[in-house]
Order: structure tokens, then C-alpha cells, then sequence
């Protein structure tokens, strides 16, 4: 089997796979901003939580994100009316993340794609080969986690 670089194919398959998904979701929203995938990310987590109060804090733990990461984006995600943050009677200092009616309905239309893309990457893969891929990656990630401090 010739060896091949896995980082370089890596990088190859994330600049396809997003291309693709910019290409399908600027047809369903032209003018708009597109949410990055962090940002996708956060809106599946505010969605799935909706009845809960949600911090930073919560988004930084649930999303394995450092809290400089999980600010800028925050911030970039209220510029652009995907979110609001509220000061909290409790504590001045935290505040509670909401999504914005407008986002659900980005979500929804952007993840909708994110299905089809999925969909379009399975052609042909058999479930064993899946699997095995699947296994492969969550080693790779591990042993990478084991040297992040």
C-alpha cells in the first residue's frame, strides 16, 4: 500500500467538504451570512436546549472549546442576530445565551444541507468501512488530545 501523508488528505477532504456545503447553502441563502460550523455547533446546542439557561461556561464544556474561541464567536454569531446574550439577575458577569427566532429557521435550511452533504459523502461506503473509519478517527483524536496540555 503506498504511504500517504494523512494530514495533507485531511486538509484536502475539509477544504472539499466545505466548499460543497458553501456552494448548496449560499443557493438557499444568497445574501445572508452563512454560520461557520462552530457556529452550527452552538445553535444544534441552544436548540436542543431551549428550556435550560445557557452560558458560556456550558458551551465551552459541551463543545470542548477554550473560552477566547467560544467569546469571538459568540460575538461574531450577536453581530450577526444569530444569538443575544442577557445579563442575569443572578450574576451581572454571566450571560445568558438565546438564539434568535431568525436562527432556528437558518439552522434548520443550513442543517438540512448538512444532511445531503452527509448523504452524498456515504455513496458507496459499506458499513464495515464506516465503522472502521469511524474507529481509526477517534484514535487519531485521542492521540492528539494526549498531547494538547
Amino acid at each position: 500500500m503506498k504511504k500517504q501523508n494523512v494530514l495533507y488528505q485531511i486538509k484536502e477532504f475539509d477544504k472539499v467538504m466545505l466548499r460543497s456545503f458553501l456552494q448548496d447553502s449560499k443557493e438557499i441563502m444568497p445574501l445572508k451570512t452563512i454560520p461557520t460550523p462552530t457556529q452550527m455547533q452552538i445553535l444544534k446546542y441552544l436548540i436542543e436546549h431551549l428550556t435550560e439557561d445557557i452560558y458560556q461556561r456550558d458551551l465551552e464544556k459541551a463543545l470542548h472549546l477554550r473560552r477566547a474561541t467560544i467569546s469571538g464567536v459568540l460575538k461574531t454569531m450577536e453581530k450577526n442576530h444569530l444569538i443575544k446574550r442577557i445579563i442575569t439577575t443572578e450574576d451581572a458577569r454571566s450571560k445568558k445565551i438565546m438564539i434568535n427566532e431568525n436562527a432556528k429557521i437558518v439552522f434548520e435550511k443550513i442543517y438540512k444541507n448538512l444532511l445531503k452533504l452527509e448523504k452524498i459523502m456515504m455513496d458507496g461506503i459499506e458499513e464495515k468501512e464506516l465503522e472502521m473509519f469511524l474507529v481509526t478517527l477517534e484514535k487519531m483524536t485521542k492521540n492528539l488530545e494526549k498531547n494538547i496540555n
